[in-house]
């Protein structure tokens, strides 16, 4: 499918509240999941019932209201938001609550959303509460902005070559998704559709093998630069963004391997900062595939990542190299490797990772069938190759710096030579 302009006809927003993520279907089966006494619903209630501090008082209560009718709930969110600078949960509020909003209540949360719709800044979580601000005050000028300085902006750098949404961006990415699809009647994967057909594999692939376990569930911990300590939002929200995929096109084959990947009660959140989300989004009736069908090797040729694991078991080794840096997990720990010095390739039985320096050539070990990647070369570069003697080819490295060779017969060997 060929890119296009996916701005809609009209910037007018008509539909009624509530505008946001709650739907009429996706209101209606949370308030099944009520009736049902289902898992996420009984933790979620158990934690409301008990007065827990919910590190966002405005999304919890908000959403307990119109789930349960609980208009005391109703009106701690209308409380929090009043006295809040935190544009997402007052858009929430104010789109969700409407019926119990008194006159100046709704006037004062316009005024700080109407400034929260003008505010600076330029991550995708800004623009993301940009756009929020601008459905749930029906403002065209607002939603216009989106489209033209924050949305054609960032398709353009992905277009060009430039991973400009980092993974930790992906969470408000699919807020924005999903808003615009249910008050615009616009799906934005149509701008660049080879980007959104990759990103829940590589999404789900970018994942550390062994769980994280804390003491209300076990994490899965996405892979990031520099090797920080886990952060159990960043693995709670990458999670929120994976069941926002799903719930955004369930019938996507990436999407249903993604609901056989969240649908294992082990991950389930059950904290106070992630049940809200796992309510909310979470559909435990959507069929799902088994994620074991998902091949092992996962290389990205259009930002130039690659992800490789031995197993889908928790005990599996994995490489990964993006952002430049390449990080192998073995034996529950992560180490990182220069793409770009001379040592012993990394050999994941499904593939061989073989690094940059020894470009001149390489041989692979003896198994039937190899995948080869040489990472930390030079990005974009034309080289020659031979194999075992066969007449020359030439192959151009990945934005990342990744030259990839399939299927090659054990034992085999590469010879380079720099192209033109």
């Amino acid at each position: 499918m060929l890119a296009q302009d996916s701005a809609p006809a009209t910037y007018k927003v008509y539909t009624e509240h509530p505008r946001l993520f709650l739907r009429p279907a996706r209101l209606k089966r949370l308030q099944r999941e009520r009736e049902r006494k289902s898992l996420r619903w009984d933790q979620f209630d158990n934690l409301m019932r008990g007065g827990a501090p919910f590190p966002q008082p405005g999304l919890a209560n908000a959403l307990y209201y119109n789930v349960a009718g609980d208009k005391a709930a109703g009106r701690q969110a209308v409380t929090f938001a009043l006295g809040s600078k935190d544009v997402y949960q007052i858009a929430l509020v104010y789109d969700w609550c409407q019926e119990i909003l008194t006159d100046p209540e709704k006037k004062k949360l316009e005024a700080a959303l109407d400034k929260g719709m003008n505010a600076p800044g330029k991550s995708l979580e800004a623009a993301r509460d940009r756009l929020l601000a601008a459905i749930v005050l029906e403002s065209e000028p607002g939603v216009k902005r989106f489209f033209e300085q924050d949305w054609k902006p960032r398709v353009a750098e992905l277009r060009a070559g430039r991973n400009v949404i980092p993974r930790e961006e992906v969470y408000p990415l699919y807020d924005i998704l999903n808003a615009v699809q249910d008050n615009l009647q616009v799906d934005l994967r149509d701008d660049y559709p080879k980007y959104f057909k990759e990103l829940p594999l590589v999404h789900l692939m970018s994942h550390y093998p062994a769980p994280f376990p804390a003491s209300e569930s076990e994490y899965r911990i996405p892979a990031t630069k520099n090797l920080k300590e886990p952060d159990l939002e960043q693995a709670a929200l990458s999670r929120v963004a994976e069941l926002e995929m799903v719930a955004f096109d369930s019938n996507a084959p990436e999407s249903q391997v993604l609901q056989g990947w969240l649908m294992n009660d082990r991950f389930l959140m059950r904290g106070m900062f992630g049940i809200p989300y796992e309510f909310l989004w979470a559909n435990p009736y959507q069929p799902g595939l088994s994620y074991y069908h998902v091949p092992l090797v996962y290389h990205d040729e259009l930002f130039g990542r690659l992800f490789v694991r031995s197993s889908w078991e928790d005990d599996a080794a994995w490489a990964g190299f993006f952002d430049g840096q390449l990080q192998l997990f073995r034996e529950g720990a992560v180490t990182m490797l220069d793409p770009k010095s001379s040592r012993e390739p990394v050999d994941l039985d499904e593939a061989t990772l073989f690094f940059g320096r020894d470009l001149h050539q390489v041989k692979l070990p003896e198994k039937e069938v190899n995948d080869a990647f040489i990472v930390g070369v030079e990005p974009g570069r034309n080289y020659l190759v031979e194999i075992d003697d066969e007449e020359l080819w030439e192959v151009k490295s990945d934005p990342g710096g990744i030259l990839y060779f399939p299927g090659l017969k054990s034992g085999a060997g590469i010879r380079f030579a720099v192209g033109k």
